[in-house]
C-alpha cells in the first residue's frame, strides 16, 4: 500500500477539507487491483431488504465486520435467498462511501459457504480447459438450419424435457426427436451423462444434440461442470446446443458446447426455425417461382411463334405466298405507273385537242368568218373562181345557207 502524503497533493501547509482526504482516500483504495475484484468470506448481520429491491448488510468474522451493499440487478440473480446468520463467500469490489467516509464491500455475486468451495474449484477447472483451447471459438461447429432429428441428452421424467418437446410442436414438427435417457443429479450422473451423448454420436439419423436440464443451485448443476462431461461435449462429432439451468446458471458444458441457450425451452427455439415464417417463406417462394415460370412459358410461347412464322416463310407453299405477294406489288406498281401514264398522256392530248380547236374551222367560223363553197363543193378562194349568178353555198358557226353571185369586183 502506498503511504498516504499530505504534501503529495497540497504545496503548503493549508489544512485539507474533509472532501479532499476522503476522495484521497478514494482514490487510494479503488486504485488498487486487489480490491477491484475480491471474494470475501463471512457470516450475514444486519441484513436490510429495502422497497427499492437493494440488498444492504454486513459481513464479519470474529474479529472484524465490512459493510455490504448489492444492487437490486445482481439481487435479482441470486440463485438463494440471503438470511441473517448464513455463512457466505461474497465477490464484488471495495469502494468508498463518501457521504458517511467509510469503505464497503459492492457486492456482485454472493453463495453459501459451501457452494464457494464448489464456485472456486469450477473456476480453477473452467480456467485449465480454457488454456487448453477446449473452449476457443474456432472449434464451434454450426448448426443444421433445418434438423431432421434432435437426439436429447436429459432425464425422461424432468420437466425441462416436456418444456423442449411442447415448444419443438409448436415451432417444427416436422422434427424428430430422440431421447438419450441419463440422470442429471448427483455423483453418478457424469459418467452417465457422457454415454448418453455418446449413444447419440453413434447414430447415423441424428443432426444435433441437446444436452438440457432445468434449473437448480451449484450443487444440483455440479454434474454439468465435470471434466469428463465438458471433454465429450467438446470432442462429438455432431454439434451440440448446452440448454443446462436458467439464464444465471453456467456450466462447464455451455462453454464447451458449439452454442449455449439460457434455458432448454430457448434452446429447443435456438434449433429449430418457426414453421409459420418457414410456410410464409415458402408461400413466398411460390409465388415467385410461379411468375418466373409464366414470364418465361410467355417468352417461350413469344419465340416459338417466331420461329414457326420464319419455317412457314421457307416451306414452298411460303415462299409460293412470299413470290404472289411480290407479284401482286409489282403487278399493283405496274398498274399505277400505267394509271399514270394513261393520265399524263390524257391531259396532254386534251392540250393537243384545245389547240386543235382553236386551229380549226370550227373556231374560225366563231370568229365572224364563213367558208364558202361553189355546187360541185370547191372552196372559193379568189373572185375569179365564181361568176354572175353561180349559186354558193355559205358556212358559218352555227350553220349553212345558199347565195347567189349578183356581180364580182372584177367584172
Amino acid at each position: 500500500m502506498i503511504p498516504f502524503n499530505f504534501q503529495s497533493i497540497l504545496p503548503t501547509n493549508e489544512p485539507l477539507s474533509v472532501s479532499e482526504v476522503t476522495e484521497h482516500i478514494k482514490a487510494l483504495v479503488e486504485g488498487d487491483d486487489m480490491l477491484g475484484d475480491v471474494r470475501v468470506a463471512g457470516e450475514i448481520g444486519n441484513l436490510s431488504r429495502p422497497a427499492s429491491g437493494h440488498l444492504y448488510f454486513t459481513l464479519k468474522d470474529s474479529s472484524a465486520q465490512i459493510k455490504c451493499a448489492m444492487w437490486r440487478s445482481q439481487v435479482q440473480r441470486l440463485r438463494y435467498s440471503p438470511k441473517l446468520g448464513d455463512a457466505v463467500v461474497a465477490r464484488g469490489r471495495v469502494g468508498v462511501y463518501e457521504r458517511d467516509g467509510a469503505y464497503q464491500l459492492y457486492v456482485e455475486s454472493m453463495v453459501p459457504q459451501g457452494a464457494g468451495d464448489l464456485f472456486a474449484e469450477f473456476e480453477r477447472l473452467k480456467q485449465r480447459l480454457a488454456d487448453e483451447g477446449l473452449f476457443d471459438q474456432d472449434r464451434k461447429r454450426p448448426l443444421p438450419s433445418l434438423p431432421r432429428a434432435i437426439g436429447v441428452v436429459t432425464s425422461a421424467s424432468a420437466a425441462a424435457f416436456q418444456d423442449i418437446l411442447n415448444v419443438l410442436r409448436r415451432r417444427y414438427p416436422l422434427v424428430h426427436v430422440i431421447l438419450s435417457p441419463t440422470l442429471v443429479q448427483g455423483v453418478d450422473a457424469p459418467p452417465l451423462i457422457v454415454h448418453a451423448i455418446e449413444r447419440l454420436n453413434a447414430r447415423d439419423d441424428v443432426d444435433v444434440i441437446l444436452v438440457a436440464r432445468g434449473g437448480g443451485s451449484l450443487e444440483e448443476l455440479w454434474a454439468f461442470n465435470d471434466e469428463r462431461v465438458a471433454r465429450c461435449i467438446a470432442a462429438s462429432r455432431l454439434p451440440v446446443v448446452s440448454g443446462v439451468g436458467h439464464e444465471i446458471d453456467f456450466t462447464l458444458a455451455d462453454f464447451a458446447a458449439d452454442l449455449r441457450a439460457p434455458t432448454p425451452s430457448a434452446a429447443a427455439e435456438l434449433l429449430t426455425p418457426d414453421i409459420t415464417e418457414l410456410r410464409q417463406a415458402v408461400d413466398g417462394l411460390a409465388g415467385a417461382l410461379s411468375g418466373t415460370v409464366t414470364a418465361r412459358i410467355r417468352q417461350t410461347r413469344a419465340q416459338v411463334s417466331e420461329l414457326q412464322r420464319a419455317l412457314r416463310l421457307l416451306t414452298p407453299d411460303g415462299q409460293l405466298r412470299q413470290a404472289r405477294t411480290r407479284l401482286d406489288d409489282i403487278r399493283g406498281r405496274l398498274m399505277s405507273a400505267q394509271a399514270h401514264r394513261l393520265s399524263l398522256l390524257h391531259v396532254r392530248l386534251n392540250g393537243l385537242k384545245a389547240q386543235l380547236e382553236a386551229l380549226g374551222p370550227q373556231a374560225t367560223l366563231e370568229r365572224g368568218y364563213s367558208i364558202v363553197r361553189r355546187t360541185d363543193g370547191r372552196v372559193v378562194h379568189q373572185v375569179g373562181d365564181v361568176a354572175h349568178g353561180v349559186a354558193l353555198r355559205v358556212r358559218v358557226s352555227d350553220g349553212e345557207f345558199v347565195a347567189r353571185v349578183s356581180e364580182s369586183d372584177d367584172g
